[in-house]
This record gives structure tokens, C-alpha cells and sequence, in this order.
């Protein structure tokens, strides 16, 4: 069996794929590097947000090449995980029978008003709830060390 066939594919899912799905994607990515075949989707995609870009620009992660995409770009594709970000999206998320689902209900940071310093600390803490998040799956799965970091490849 190839390494490629060994790696577990994972689901990023949310309604917009502009923000929160989008950073898990790139955490996943960036921590675990080709552990895993990741993608991020939406029940009903619009664009990435770009505050999600600076924000992980901030981590050294370049999200530049991403775009929100939607979930029924995945409906052949066989996930081994699937990760809700958002309760709409797990209410609206499609059945993928025998196969791991998470959910965990965060807030959207596109969602928050204010000024564009009260907007910029919302996509961070998101950012870094996101990340713990995903270092806790990591961990969990045994792939990575943990303790890995974006900025030091």
C-alpha cells in the first residue's frame, strides 16, 4: 500500500468557507504537513474572507491560493473525517456512511461588528481557537509532534 493511500482524508466543513474551514485547512496543513489529504467546503460557499488570509499570514500560513468551495465539489470523494465548524453546517451536512464525524461549534468572526481593530481580534481569536483545535486532533491521531510549528519548516 503507497502513502498516499495510507493518509486519512479530512473535511473542513462550514456555510461560507470564508473564514473558519479555511483556517482549519490551512492548520492541518501547515502542522501536519502530508499526513493527510485535507480540503475545506460549504453548504453555501461565497469567498474567502481577507481577514482569514491576514490573520493566518500572521502564523506564516499562506492561504493565497485557496477559494471557497462547495461541498457538492466532494460529493464522490470519501472522507475519513469530517469536521463541522458551525452549527449550520452540521444541521445542513451531508451523510458520509462509515465515517468519523466531529463537530466543533465555533463562532463566526465575518459575524462580528465594529471597527476594523474589534473585527481584526475576532478573526484572531478564531485563528487561535482553530489551532488548538486542530493540534488536539493531531495529537490525537499520533500522526505529528504536536509542537510543530508553521513558521519553522
Amino acid at each position: 500500500m503507497s502513502g498516499e493511500q495510507l493518509k486519512q482524508r479530512v473535511l473542513f466543513l462550514c456555510t461560507g468557507n470564508s473564514a473558519r474551514s479555511q483556517m482549519a485547512e490551512g492548520w492541518l496543513r501547515a502542522l501536519a504537513g502530508d499526513a493527510y489529504e485535507v480540503a475545506s467546503a460549504g453548504t453555501r460557499p461565497s469567498a474567502v474572507h481577507p481577514l482569514t488570509g491576514e490573520v493566518m499570514r500572521e502564523r506564516g500560513i499562506d492561504l493565497s491560493a485557496h477559494r471557497s468551495k462547495s461541498i457538492d465539489e466532494f460529493r464522490d470523494v470519501e472522507f475519513d473525517l469530517v469536521i463541522t465548524v458551525c452549527d449550520a453546517a452540521r444541521d445542513a451536512c451531508p451523510f458520509f456512511p462509515g465515517k468519523r464525524r466531529l463537530h466543533w461549534s465555533l463562532s463566526d468572526p465575518a459575524a462580528v461588528e465594529g471597527d476594523a481593530q474589534t473585527r481584526l481580534a475576532a478573526f484572531r481569536r478564531a485563528r487561535d481557537e482553530i489551532e488548538s483545535l486542530v493540534r488536539g486532533l493531531i495529537a490525537e491521531q499520533g500522526e505529528v509532534d504536536s509542537n510543530r510549528s508553521p513558521t519553522r519548516e
